[in-house]
């Protein structure tokens, strides 16, 4: 605050401080009164076009644009000697070959959880298992489009498995894995140098935490 402001310096004229929301994300739902698709196929994604009102329903129906996803766990997966199994893949939609951390999608149905998708995914993508499953945060990339959430483990306890039978294909095939010290992926992160976002998360979450110490 600035020398000389008041109290409350900033916020609404309208709002008292006691009347300050809870710091708590909440459920909420306004009124959709027309929706339609704009692209729908059997690929992950959809497009779907809203248009909604006022939570009483007054005014006029304004557009909203959706992406549809089904969400993710991402792993941050560590060994006894405190280094990161992490992922070199390009992401085409980025123009960009990114530094990220195992992570799924949350298409088994229902009856799968967000930690079995993470516990699959670690096999499948690097063929490894985890004894300790740490949940460290959940988060939504960008809600003003879409609905995706993030559901980000730290995962240690590692035993090589093997992959099984599963066949990476099209960027995967050409993925390539390694070990980085967490504290050089940490300095990574605050340098830019790593920029994709669940690893950002990750690794501030668990250093914030005082689960990994760069």
């Amino acid at each position: 605050m600035s020398a000389g402001a008041p109290d409350g310096a900033g916020e609404q004229p309208d709002q008292q401080p006691d009347q300050q929301p809870e710091v708590r994300d909440r459920a909420d739902r306004w009124p959709v009164r027309e929706s339609r698709h704009l692209h729908r196929d059997a690929w992950v994604v959809a497009l779907r076009e809203d248009r909604i009102t006022l939570p009483d329903g007054s005014g006029e129906p304004f557009r909203r644009l959706v992406l549809e996803h089904p969400g993710a766990a991402v792993v941050l997966a560590v060994d006894d000697r405190d280094r990161v199994l992490c992922l070199w893949q390009y992401r085409h939609a980025a123009e960009r070959t990114f530094v990220e951390i195992p992570a799924g999608l949350l298409d088994g149905g229902p009856e799968e959880s967000p930690l079995d998708v993470a516990r699959r995914e670690l096999v499948e993508e690097t063929g490894y298992e985890a004894s300790e499953w740490t949940h460290l945060v959940t988060t939504y990339a960008s809600p003003g489009i879409s609905a995706e959430i993030a559901h980000i483990y730290l995962a240690r306890g590692l035993t090589r498995v093997g992959r099984g039978d599963f066949e990476p294909q099209h960027e995967e095939a050409l993925m390539r894995t390694g070990w980085v010290p967490f504290g050089d992926l940490h300095a990574a992160v605050l340098r830019g140098d790593v920029q994709d976002a669940p690893v950002v998360i990750a690794v501030l979450a668990a250093q914030a935490r005082g689960l990994m110490s760069p």
